[in-house]
């Protein structure tokens, strides 16, 4: 084992809430009447700080019946689009306004490190600015003629009702703002559910719509568990789910919404690939390496963590790579030269464990890392890359959500596509080469929902979304406008 990095001890603010009582429900905080609660712990020390209620049935109906009268009775349903986009802008500003909030209590609740969670806030922002810039979409009048002419069809763009919004725990408050921002803007009410271990950062997002003026019902949280989830996304007054998670979770919550005939967007799970063409600048991809493949230690869902280098190069690649993720600080979330934190969670952290063991089990060599930091506090792996990895191996195979690449061989470019494309996923993915034409070519065969050329990142204006056990529908664009709108055709005589 290996110890963690030495670094100064951070500065740690203590969260300004801790043991909360009560939910956002119909524009006030309000007592749950749950009994059981949801302990808060601190992932880099293992120490419990805080706690929430696990909400209860009687919490989840009082929540959506809020989220049902404003959407049905009141003024909510009676703005305009563009009225609604005023108060998205309201509300970007109001919570770029709790930006050091937020990354603070982000940090305390899944220890992504603080250099991450800073951005959060005005990401946040940008996708509720870019969201109501879409207000013309819904605006426009949409006419379209019969092909045999005496007749037109009047195209509305209705808001389905009210949502349940389930966010995950990696990325707590972008993840539930890509979702809430097209559910306002569209003239729909919402529930939010964050994920158990960060119930607390998205309340920096509820103080935000209030401030910005939004009325009564229009948005409500709830917290809790599975249970609290089950609940939302059953309830008889649910219109849409949207969620971002597991793929496990994901199939319940589809064959729920299958059962109950009701839309649902999933972005799930994924394994994707970074392809290394035998041209590319190995600097250009060390540079973009942990951003592209390992961000917020590895706990993202896009990021390409099976790295298929060319045999010819292969020990330069895995050297490369080796020597990036080795030269990444790995410490106290709250330090500013943190780049790797500790997992979320005692239970992801032992996910990862069981993904070294049976990396090392089946034969996968580390060239650095491979176990678990020689730490006494705290939920830590050392960064990891492991070479010699075969496709047939688990950790080829399963999403690792962790800080641990693979680095694969293939021979030539079609070898290297299969490869890619032979996982049940379809999230993310990326192509390094010097020529950038051959890369584009290289990604137009992949069978992913996004791939990066010499980079990853997600563009507010296009469809993101999965293929396969990645998920259903997309977020952001006019695309993921779309996902929170009931088309209505109405037919009309013109002779």
């Amino acid at each position: 084992m290996s110890t963690l990095h030495a670094r100064p001890a951070a500065v740690r603010p203590e969260p300004r809430w801790t043991h909360v009582d009560d939910h956002y429900v119909d524009g006030a905080w309000t007592r749950s009447t749950a009994t059981a609660r949801l302990p808060l712990v601190d992932p880099a020390t293992g120490r419990t700080w805080g706690s929430v209620p696990d909400g209860s049935a009687d919490d989840v109906d009082a929540a959506l019946t809020a989220a049902d009268r404003a959407f049905r009775t009141g003024p909510w349903s009676r703005t305009t689009p563009s009225q609604r986009a005023a108060l998205l802008l309201r509300i970007a500003d109001e919570v770029e306004a709790r930006a050091a909030e937020t990354a603070s209590v982000n940090t305390f609740e899944n220890g992504s490190p603080i250099s991450e969670t800073r951005g959060a806030a005005a990401n946040a922002a940008g996708i509720l600015r870019h969201v109501a810039g879409l207000a013309s979409w819904l605006e426009t009048e949409d006419v379209r003629p019969f092909p045999a002419g005496g007749a037109e069809t009047v195209v509305r763009k209705d808001p389905v009702g009210p949502c349940v919004l389930i966010a995950p725990w990696n990325f707590p408050i972008n993840l539930m703002v890509v979702k809430l921002a097209p559910a306002l803007l569209a003239g729909c009410t919402v529930v939010m559910k964050p994920a158990p271990v960060t119930s607390l950062s998205i309340r920096c997002v509820v103080e935000a719509c209030e401030a910005a003026g939004l009325p009564p019902g229009v948005v409500n949280l709830v917290t809790g568990g599975g249970d609290t989830g089950d609940r939302l996304v059953r309830h008889p007054l649910t219109a849409k789910v949207a969620f971002t998670g597991s793929t496990p979770v994901g199939r319940r919550i589809a064959a729920a919404c299958g059962d109950l005939l009701r839309p649902v967007t999933l972005e799930l799970g994924g394994k994707s690939s970074a392809i290394v063409l035998p041209d590319a600048d190995l600097g250009e991809m060390a540079s973009a390496l942990i951003r592209t493949c390992l961000r917020n230690t590895g706990q993202t869902c896009y990021i390409s963590t099976r790295i298929l280098a060319p045999s010819a190069r292969y020990e330069e690649v895995v050297d490369r790579v080796t020597r990036t993720v080795a030269a990444a600080p790995q410490g106290d979330p709250f330090d500013e030269g943190t780049v790797f934190g500790p997992m979320a969670s005692k239970a992801q952290y032992d996910v990862v464990r069981g993904h070294l063991e049976a990396a090392h089990a089946e034969g996968a060599r580390a060239t650095t890392g491979g176990r678990p930091a020689e730490t006494d506090q705290g939920w830590f792996i050392e960064p990891t890359v492991f070479a010699d990895v075969t496709p047939d191996m688990r950790i080829a195979r399963e999403e690792v959500f962790g800080p641990v690449l693979s680095v694969l061989r293939y021979d030539d470019v079609d070898e290297a596509v299969a490869l890619a494309n032979d996982t049940s996923f379809g999230l993310g993915g990326v192509v390094f080469s010097a020529d950038r034409a051959a890369a584009q070519a290289v990604a137009e065969r992949m069978d992913t929902g996004s791939v990066g050329v010499n980079f990853f990142g997600s563009n507010h204006n296009a469809p993101f979304g999965g293929r396969h056990d990645s998920g259903l529908g997309v977020e952001y664009g006019i695309e993921g406008l779309s996902q929170y709108v009931a088309f209505k055709s109405i037919h009309r005589r013109t002779d």
